[in-house]
Parts: structure tokens; sequence; C-alpha cells
């Protein structure tokens, strides 16, 4: 059985996200995926050196910057490398991330002015993940992800 990389605050156990929060998912066939036991809980931010909670920052361009002006980029690709290396060396048969996140966001992000608009865009996570081959799903596409994962379950040579 394949295992899933996932973002931790979709995960749910243990507060990653910026304001010190989670999102968990309750979808029942997320549910199902963390019954089995096949999810790898993975927060990029965390593993990057950033704290928690944190100011949120958001992407502008290819640098990620807080709302108070620092630029957390460097941070960001280092969560994102690790998760990357981690997928690799468990083989993970995709990855569901957290939409509109700077590092996770898979087709929408903010836009960089925190003023609350989201545009088209990806996270430095999933932009490293598919990169390396990873296919990357968001947590507004579980039933696709599910299907993927079912269809490619013995059959992929990941």
């Amino acid at each position: 059985m394949k295992k899933i990389l996932v973002s931790e605050c979709l995960y749910g156990g243990r507060a990653v996200r910026y304001d010190g929060g989670i999102k968990e998912e309750r979808h029942p066939l997320f549910i199902r995926l963390k019954e089995e036991g096949r999810m790898i809980p993975f927060c990029p931010e965390v593993y990057g050196g950033l704290p928690i909670p944190r100011t949120d920052c958001q992407r502008r361009g290819d640098r990620i910057i807080s709302r108070n002006g620092r630029d957390c980029t460097d941070e960001y690709i280092k969560g994102a490398r690790k998760a990357r290396d981690i997928a690799v060396k468990e083989q993970v048969i995709c990855a569901i991330l957290k939409e509109n996140s700077p590092s996770c966001g898979v087709e929408m992000i903010h836009d960089g002015n925190f003023d609350g608009v989201k545009i088209p865009g990806r996270g430095v996570t999933t932009e490293i993940l598919q990169e390396a081959g990873i296919k990357v799903f968001s947590e507004k596409q579980i039933e696709e992800a599910v299907k993927f994962i079912d269809e490619c379950e013995g059959t992929c040579d990941l």
C-alpha cells in the first residue's frame, strides 16, 4: 500500500498553521485514507524552520513575504525540499495539500497584497513536488485524488 504526503494542517492533531490553528479535513474519503494509515503528515513551513504561530505570508512572484515585510522564501524552499525528499524516500503515490497556501496551494494562492484576493498559482512545495514527478491534489480535489490512488495502486511504478 503506497503512502500519501498530506498537509499536516489537513491531517489534524497538531496545530501547525500560521495562526496556530488546524484545518482538519473531514471529507469521508480523506478520513478513509487516514484510517488506512496511508498518510504522511508534513508541514513545509514548520520543517523549514518557521514557528507556530507565525506572521502570515503570501507569494509575490518567486518570493514569499510575510505581512510585516520579512522575506521568508528560504524557509519555504527549505521546507518544500524536505517534503520532496520525504515523498521520494517514502515513494508516495501522490500528495494532498492545502489550497491557497504560498507553500501548498495547488491551483490558487493569495495575490501577495494581504487583501483576501486569490489568484491562479501554485505554492513552492507544490512546484517542487511536481518537478519531482509527484502528482499533487488539493483538499478540494479529494474525489479525484482517491480515484487516482485507486486506479494507480499496484499498477504505477512510483
